[in-house]
């Protein structure tokens, strides 16, 4: 019997991932929905991602990177022939843009694998976290297996996020909505998240709302109420605090 593989979106989903569930997991340890993804090839991809991390979130060497995170992608491209492949991915923008890479991944490197996808339950859609362990059990159940033409599709989007090609996203998440209709609400949140019209990106402005609502500078509490209100985007606080001190320093120097 082929061991079957499991790609996490992170470590949290492995810390309370149900034993019954067997085979080899794999985390994607990224946040590719944060700064720049540039790179002619998946080594200079590599190398653009641990500069951004180290240069913005510091304590980042580039040894640590490739053995905690390039390693685990690796893993991916060398899973066996006709192995069955699972991804646990939810909803949001952030968990989205991992997929959409992971699924290029697979479909470079194509060998007659069969591939499912676990999504969480209705009503947590953006979370595992707030799932048990029979819960889980229970998404994996009702896992939806991805064709290969479908496979092929979504991983169009990875490249189409790269070049910021947002019509042709929504062409694809239109054309596969019925099976996939988490990617149209994901595209469109991303597509919100740059400038118009002089105001500020949906997520930057939601942050700004929120400090003007509270009257307070507070980020713990800010974070809170920007995680519920914007779920869809999936960010941690590493993110929304590089949004939220950017906001804070472009008020503290005056800048309109």
């Amino acid at each position: 019997m082929i061991t079957p593989f499991h790609i996490l979106n992170g470590d949290a989903l492995e810390s309370h991932f149900p034993e019954q569930i067997l085979g080899e997991k794999i985390i994607a340890r990224e946040c590719l929905v944060d700064g720049s993804v540039e790179g002619l090839s998946l080594s200079e991809l590599y190398e653009t991602r641990w500069q951004f991390l180290n240069d913005n979130y510091g304590d980042c060497s580039r040894k640590s990177y490739f053995s905690k995170t390039v390693s685990e992608f690796e893993k991916v491209q060398d899973i066996p022939i006709s192995s069955e492949v699972n991804l646990w991915f939810e909803d949001d923008l952030f968990c989205q843009v991992n997929f959409w890479f992971i699924i290029n991944l697979i479909s470079q490197n194509y060998q007659g694998q069969t591939v499912f996808l676990i999504r969480p339950k209705i009503n947590s859609e953006y979370s595992f976290g707030s799932m048990n362990k029979q819960e889980l059990v229970a998404a994996f159940q009702n896992r939806i297996k991805i064709e290969l033409l479908e496979i092929k599709a979504l991983s169009q989007l990875w490249n189409l996020y790269r070049q910021n090609d947002i019509e042709e996203m929504i062409k694809i998440a239109r054309r596969l909505n019925d099976k996939f209709p988490f990617l149209e609400p994901a595209i469109n949140a991303h597509k919100e998240r740059f400038p118009h019209n002089e105001r500020p990106g949906r997520p930057s402005q939601s942050l700004i709302d929120i400090m003007t609502e509270f009257g307070s500078h507070d980020f713990r509490r800010v974070f809170r109420e920007f995680c519920k209100l914007e779920s869809i985007y999936g960010f941690g606080d590493l993110q929304v605090r590089r949004l939220f001190d950017d906001i804070i320093n472009t008020k503290d120097s005056g800048k309109p």
